[in-house]
């Protein structure tokens, strides 16, 4: 079965939102350095936003296409996975 990944919104989409995590990250670290904030801001909101928003995306790809294809499918979860972790080690790393 022959699947173009790349025409689906589940499958890239949590990519995207990964890279736009790290990039608020990058933002926050660029404008108030490493220190944590006492109060959390609208950056820390949008980063828990889109960190949690890409959970069911990833769920519903892997769900979605287990039953379809699912060596296909496995390389775009692990891509998916990685890009979400990413966007978490550095908030763990910089203890926020």
């Amino acid at each position: 079965m022959q699947v173009a990944f790349g025409k689906k919104v589940s499958a890239w989409a949590p990519v995207l939102m990964s890279l736009a995590a790290l990039g608020l990250v990058g933002i926050q670290l660029a404008a108030h350095g490493v220190s944590p904030e006492p109060d959390e801001g609208a950056l820390a909101h949008l980063y828990q936003l889109l960190v949690a928003g890409q959970l069911p995306v990833i769920a519903y790809f892997a769900f979605h296409w287990w039953r379809r294809a699912p060596w296909r499918g496995w390389p775009v979860i692990v891509v998916q996975m990685l890009g979400l972790a990413a966007a978490l080690v550095p908030v763990h790393m910089l203890g926020w």
